[in-house]
């Protein structure tokens, strides 16, 4: 495993560091915007003071600090493996790229004496899962490797109860930061409690502490600290959202290794409490006429569900009536405006 030397020094100076994982930038955010947010991610950490310490696998070594080489490479190369804990070996063995997971980056930043791990959501055990035995890696990892994972909760997409009664059984400490419900990732509240609630750092550095006095240090402490309620998504249109993509993954009879990723590609994330479709497949232009207005959006989602038709369909019908309305500027120009500009 190679210690990027900026980490190294750190961690030999007792300076903070802080482990990211790598599977967001590859398979959680689409090309170019993955490699954008992998860099504002890591300015944030630096300046909070501390060093980032992305982990990934490059050309089959384990690294913990990648350079803008290793960075581009994990988020634009078509071969990089999702890496759980179990996956490590064989990509290092057969020499490839690899995004580690949270249990993989959790397990290789503890190796290397890294206490504190930033990362959006974990994973946890799916819905329907006494009928698939489907339950995140995450949680084991946990349960056996001392590390302080900093989150905005559990993948909504899941079982959440379940999640939390799983890591209640691990022995995993579940603290909220400055909250007493635990944050469901896009959502401030997941409809659960937390069973500590912490206010400042200084608290949380207190409960480390207080492990490893105790001899509970081998196991790890989640504090999930929620958006704020301005920042969150409409929890109405999310769980509509939602639903309709179990639907969909159920209609295709999926199991949970296959119904997540497409669940969670069904829609995407945008601030101020909206929730947008995957829009792939629409015009440009017709999506960024959407993503400028929440009302837009809930023109376009009324016009779906009184029709019937697709989402496409509507919000392709609903740009061309509001450029109608305008003399043809309803949104930003199309191809063919563009050029006569």
């Amino acid at each position: 495993m190679r210690i990027a030397p900026e980490v190294a020094d750190a961690l030999a100076d007792g300076r903070p560091v802080v482990a990211l994982e790598s599977t967001l930038i590859s398979h959680g955010l689409p090309r170019p915007r993955n490699l954008g947010v992998a860099h504002e991610v890591e300015a944030t950490i630096r300046a909070g003071g501390a060093v980032p310490a992305t982990a990934a696998l490059v050309a089959g070594e384990a690294r913990l600090g990648l350079d803008e080489d290793a960075l581009r490479a994990i988020a634009s190369r078509e071969d990089v493996a999702k890496c759980g804990v179990r996956d490590i070996a064989p990509v290092a063995a057969r020499g490839g790229y690899g995004a580690t997971t949270v249990a993989a980056t959790a397990h290789l930043a503890a190796r290397a004496g890294i206490r504190v791990f930033a990362t959006g959501g974990l994973g946890g055990v799916h819905r329907r899962a006494r009928d698939t035995w489907d339950e995140s890696a995450d949680l084991d990892t946990l349960a056996r490797t001392g590390i302080v994972v900093v989150c905005a909760g559990v993948k909504s997409i899941l079982d959440v109860g379940a999640t939390l009664e799983r890591l209640e059984t691990l022995g995993v400490t579940v603290l909220g930061y400055g909250t007493d419900r635990f944050p469901g990732f896009y959502l401030t509240d997941s409809g659960h409690p937390v069973p500590w609630r912490v206010d400042s750092p200084d608290e949380v550095a207190a409960v480390i502490a207080a492990q490893a006095d105790l001899g509970t240090d081998g196991r790890a402490v989640v504090v999930a600290s929620p958006l704020s309620s301005d920042e969150q998504l409409d929890p109405e249109l999310h769980d509509r959202v939602l639903s309709a993509g179990l639907v969909a993954a159920d209609a295709r009879v999926w199991r949970a290794r296959r119904s997540r990723p497409f669940c969670w590609t069904s829609c995407t994330a945008r601030p101020r409490g909206r929730v947008w479709p995957r829009t792939s497949g629409w015009s440009s232009a017709t999506r960024r006429w959407l993503r400028r207005s929440p009302e837009r959006w809930r023109e376009c989602d009324r016009d779906r569900r009184r029709s019937g038709r697709s989402l496409r369909g509507a919000g392709r019908d609903a740009h061309r009536r509001a450029r109608r309305r305008h003399g043809g500027r309803g949104g930003p120009p199309g191809r063919r405006d563009s050029a006569r500009q």
